[in-house]
């Protein structure tokens, strides 16, 4: 029950001293806004993070074809091979949980000889033959025209998709690139879209070189036949990757006549288990900075019970006068968990507010300055507030705990007689 004589005693032992009322409340403040800070700044580095992988479909693998380490079959230890286009629809038919299997085949670059002209200009690009899923894999966001799609793979088009800085390199400034002619290699491609890279796990300017083709086209044309220079593989989203690679290896490896145990014939990156081990890190990091604000809150609780210790021994006569005259230990006791909880509170809710400003002001910085590199938009949840709260109540409690069991253990007669 609301009592306001009790509340306005709360308030007096407050201002009784107000310094030292506030040095105590400091403790709880500075750890609560710790805690705030820190769980902020880990989300921070989370979302640029994830930021960066974008869209990308994490639950991907990328494969290639090595040379062997292990003679097998009668081939000899150092064997080079390629994968075959038909490689794919076994792929496929022998693992049913693979959502996107995607072959890809790769011409130049873009810091190697100039292998793309339009009139008088040249450029050194990245030349992609590509299936019209690959967008679904990899994040691309189309400025103009289409992507690929699977008349242009069926019909063997000579069309191509082109980065921002291919337009840049090969057009003047202002000029529509869709519907006009380069060539690659000598052999004229039609543009039928432009694209950038937008959160790329690459070199994004590698990403904006890069010119997209038909994979047929793209083998017809420069003569690569059935071979694959690599794949692109990603599972549906109810099965991991990692967990059924070494079933894709196995198949890969008996499919091109490679020894069972070589491990080093077929190249890979597992994009789902570096980023599996990227979030397992910022777990570890959120659990540090709970334990390190929690520390720091500590402090502030255990300066509180020292406090109010000092409290009550100051209002020895009092609480033997309330005693003498009928009040029961439970209001004594309550007395004093209630000035402990108010004082708690008070302070973690403005360290709470202060580093929400803070974080405010942080976020205000990135939005005039622009995208950094591995870190945006550092916030934390409502979880985080209602934990923190929780935190403040249990930590009001204790603080008050011993004060309270040591001022209702006090005989009134004792309390009376001390000067």
């Amino acid at each position: 029950m609301f009592s306001r004589d009790r509340w306005n005693e709360i308030l007096e032992a407050l201002n009784a001293n107000r310094f030292r009322t506030l040095l105590t409340a400091f403790g709880v403040f500075w750890g609560i806004f710790i805690l705030v800070i820190l769980l902020a700044l880990t989300n921070g580095l989370k979302n640029g993070v994830k930021a960066d992988f974008g869209d990308f479909a994490t639950n991907s693998i990328f494969m290639w074809s090595q040379q062997t380490s292990m003679p097998f079959k009668g081939f000899s230890k150092g064997r080079r091979f390629n994968f075959k286009i038909q490689d794919v629809d076994i792929l496929k038919e022998k693992i049913p949980e693979l959502k996107y299997v995607s072959p890809r085949n790769q011409l130049g670059g873009y810091r190697g000889a100039n292998n793309v002209t339009r009139n008088e200009k040249t450029g050194a690009y990245n030349v992609y033959g590509d299936y019209p899923e690959y967008i679904n894999q990899e994040p691309l966001e189309i400025l103009s025209g289409r992507f690929l799609s699977y008349s242009d793979i069926q019909e063997k088009r000579k069309v191509a998709i082109i980065g921002q800085d291919v337009v840049k390199g090969l057009y003047d400034r202002n000029e529509e690139p869709l519907s006009t002619y380069i060539k690659i290699n000598g052999i004229n491609f039609m543009v039928i879209g432009t694209f950038k890279k937008s959160n790329s796990q690459g070199d994004q300017e590698e990403d904006a070189n890069t010119i997209f083709i038909p994979f047929t086209t793209f083998s017809q044309a420069f003569n690569y036949g059935e071979d694959v220079g690599w794949m692109a593989i990603t599972a549906t989203d109810n099965v991991s990757i990692t967990q059924i690679k070494p079933e894709i290896m196995s198949i890969m490896r008996e499919l091109r006549s490679v020894h069972p145990d070589d491990e080093r014939a077929i190249g890979h990156f597992d994009l789902s288990e570096q980023f599996a081990r990227i979030m397992g890190l910022f777990s570890i990091l959120t659990f540090v900075g709970y334990f390190v604000g929690a520390l720091v809150l500590l402090s502030g609780v255990i300066g509180i019970s020292n406090i109010m210790l000092i409290v009550v021994k100051e209002r020895t006569k009092e609480i033997g006068v309330r005693r003498a005259i009928g009040a029961s230990p439970w209001n004594i006791r309550l007395q004093i968990l209630q000035e402990s909880m108010v004082l708690t509170i008070i302070s973690g809710m403005v360290g709470i507010a202060f580093a929400a400003g803070i974080i405010w002001i942080l976020n205000s910085i990135l939005d005039q300055v622009g995208p950094v590199e591995n870190f945006a938009n550092p916030s934390v949840g409502i979880g985080v507030i209602i934990v923190a709260l929780t935190i403040l109540i249990i930590s009001g409690i204790l603080a008050g705990l011993i004060p309270a069991t040591r001022a209702t253990q006090m005989k009134p007669v004792d309390a009376l007689r001390l000067d």
